[in-house]
């Protein structure tokens, strides 16, 4: 899989790609992320890529040809499965939506900064426009990590133990149960007895419950939403 990224600011990238799961992702060959530096498409030897907005107001707003031009330009090597900007007024993202990015093969993300991109760009190239939280960002990049971590972990082998992300919370419109790890016994708190017993079925079924009664208290409108 090969996820691409626009953006004014590709240094905001660097450390969320070079560690840890995404790091393993793309040394074993399984994904593929590129940033782009969108200044390289710039409309003048200066690197300009934003303009003021018709109509007056505060903020910059990126134009339309140096997006175009370089879409234009990424897509000669293959068309894009989707291509997203990740902006406020999008869907929300969850994991439903992570589960169906994952299965795509090449995804673009476009970054908005400022006052965000032109509109016409939204209306000839975006497929997807997606929205991390009811909250605004100085840009996109941080929101576009975000996305790449969600999407990659669910990539086949990315993950040492497969069956780890089928019981994350969200997979099955639940939060995950309670997890213990060693000692058994900790300033008076005890793992429950249901973990211990090494019945699977046991411990299914309690992890099941603990599930069921952990999302009802804490975000009743998952279930709601069944």
């Amino acid at each position: 899989m090969t996820i691409e990224i626009l953006t004014v600011l590709p240094q905001l990238l660097e450390s969320p790609f070079e560690h840890s799961i995404m790091k393993r992702a793309q040394d074993r060959g399984l994904l593929t992320i590129k940033i782009h530096q969108l200044r390289k498409w710039a409309i003048n030897k200066h690197g300009q890529v934003d303009d003021y907005q018709y109509g007056g107001g505060a903020g910059m707003v990126i134009m339309c040809e140096p997006l175009a031009n370089a879409i234009d330009e990424l897509q000669q090597e293959s068309k894009f499965d989707e291509i997203i900007f990740v902006t406020p007024d999008g869907k929300t993202f969850n994991q439903k939506e992570a589960n169906t990015l994952s299965i795509k093969n090449r995804l673009l993300i476009i970054c908005g900064h400022y006052k965000g991109i032109d509109q016409r760009i939204r209306d000839l190239y975006v497929t997807k426009e997606i929205s991390i939280g009811d909250y605004v960002l100085s840009g996109g990049e941080l929101a576009a990590a975000i996305i790449v971590d969600a999407v990659g972990r669910l990539i086949p082998g990315v993950l040492n133990d497969e069956t780890s992300a089928l019981t994350d919370s969200f997979q099955d419109n639940l939060l995950a149960p309670p997890v213990y790890s060693r000692p058994t016994l900790f300033r008076e708190l005890s793992v429950p007895p249901e973990l211990l017993t090494g019945d699977p079925k046991k411990v299914d079924q309690w992890r099941h419950e603990q599930a069921i009664q952990r999302t009802k208290e804490r975000r009743p409108d998952i279930l709601s939403k069944e």
